[in-house]
């Protein structure tokens, strides 16, 4: 048994061959098929333009925050398309985003993998000690070769490091020297969060800001798009605002709480709403909060602040402002609905009701209802001979009494 520990430990991973071209085709040996399935039914225009994108994934860890201080903590994640790192949600954004087909990711982040992180998803004990943007794109890679993986083993909020950060997401797109198409951000203090606003207000780039609560019950998400929603300095937390030292917040031996499953919802929520943004499809949510206590998804949209801080933002919404307003293109005429599925697999057909005669009443209120809709339940019939309530303003009382008694006798 040791001998057989020994071999299985040395046996090296052998990945797929790497694939040029996206296939529909239904058979076990294509990685893709079941993500191709969502442009024949006609969820995604055209899937393979994911291969296309290119998506920041930015991680930054300060050693003295471990989460000890009462306010949003999440490890960093970021992706192509924003900045997001490597540890509970980024770890996790990765992944998704590398087995979705995604073109190119960008991964920020200067922290060790730590035995502590082995009550999140993604990495594993043997990967203790490495960088985590080493770690991830060991493994990234050998689940998805298709995926361009470059990474960034610095501390961003640095005056030299944010500015090697400012020309990566400025030049790391699919082209050679055009920007990322998105940046996530996931990292887990407000220093980093800061630099990643600065950076995208200056680049005019929209991204994603998450976080996760410190005790690990609630998260959200946020789509800032630079003059058109507020900056993450638009509406700064306390900590921000009050120029508060985030090193005072730090309580001595606590340490912030984690859950895996918490982390993963955040990294869906995340990561679909990055899919919808990047193939046009559904709708992307500008603030969308979870609250594991209640099962409560809040959802709302934020507009800039006029008098924002950040210099970049206030030039970003004159130019979101000085924009004309979309023209309305004239409605076209409505297209001959053809068949969403002509080979029509599954065999489906559509069979008409029996013709169960319907009462007279019945059928004449029913022929008032519009064509699609439905009774929640069937209007009483009405006898011929049962005695009529009148409706004249001089009925007596003792007539309109004469004539409840007449509906409630018995027959």
């Amino acid at each position: 048994m040791e001998h057989e520990g020994k071999q299985s430990e040395s046996a090296v991973k052998v990945g797929r061959e790497r694939i040029e071209k996206m296939s529909a085709e239904v058979v076990d040996s294509n990685p893709y098929s079941r993500l191709m399935a969502l442009q024949r039914m006609g969820i995604v225009k055209e899937y393979e333009q994911v291969r296309q994108k290119s998506v920041a994934v930015v991680g930054k860890r300060i050693p003295f925050t471990c989460g000890a201080f009462g306010l949003n903590c999440i490890s960093m994640n970021d992706m192509v398309f924003r900045f997001v790192g490597v540890g509970g949600v980024g770890s996790v954004t990765a992944d998704m985003l590398t087995r979705c087909g995604i073109g190119k990711l960008l991964l920020f982040d200067y922290d060790k993998v730590e035995l502590a992180n082995m009550n999140r998803l993604f990495f594993t004990p043997d990967q203790a000690g490495l960088s985590k943007v080493e770690a991830a794109a060991k493994t990234l890679n050998f689940i998805n070769p298709d995926v361009s993986i470059t990474t960034h083993n610095y501390n961003i909020t640095t005056v030299d490091n944010f500015d090697r950060f400012l020309d990566a997401i400025r030049t790391g797109g699919i082209a050679q020297d055009t920007p990322v198409d998105l940046v996530l951000s996931c990292v887990d203090n407000f220093e980093a969060r800061m630099a990643i606003n600065t950076a995208c207000n200056e680049l005019s780039l929209n991204w994603f800001e998450s976080g996760v609560s410190e005790n690990a019950v609630s998260g959200h998400i946020q789509f800032i798009r630079p003059g058109e929603t507020a900056c993450f300095a638009c509406a700064p937390p306390l900590v921000v605002a009050e120029n508060i030292d985030e090193k005072t917040l730090k309580r001595e031996g606590v340490c912030a709480a984690s859950l895996p499953t918490t982390m993963g919802i955040v990294a869906g929520m995340l990561v679909q709403n990055t899919l919808k943004y990047l193939l046009h499809f559904g709708t992307v949510s500008d603030y969308l909060g979870y609250n594991a206590m209640i099962d409560f998804f809040p959802r709302m949209s934020l507009k800039p602040n006029p008098t924002c801080d950040d210099r970049f933002c206030l030039e970003r919404q004159k130019e979101y402002l000085a924009k004309p307003p979309s023209v309305v293109e004239a409605v076209a005429e409505p297209e001959t609905e053809e068949p969403l599925h002509e080979d029509n697999l599954y065999g489906i057909e559509l069979v008409e009701d029996d013709d169960t005669p319907v009462a007279a009443s019945e059928s004449k209120v029913q022929s008032n209802i519009v064509e699609g809709l439905k009774l929640a339940y069937d209007a009483p019939v009405v006898e011929e001979n049962a005695p009529q309530v009148t409706t004249d303003d001089d009925v007596s009382l003792d007539q309109l009494m004469a004539q409840m008694s007449g509906m409630c006798k018995k027959e």
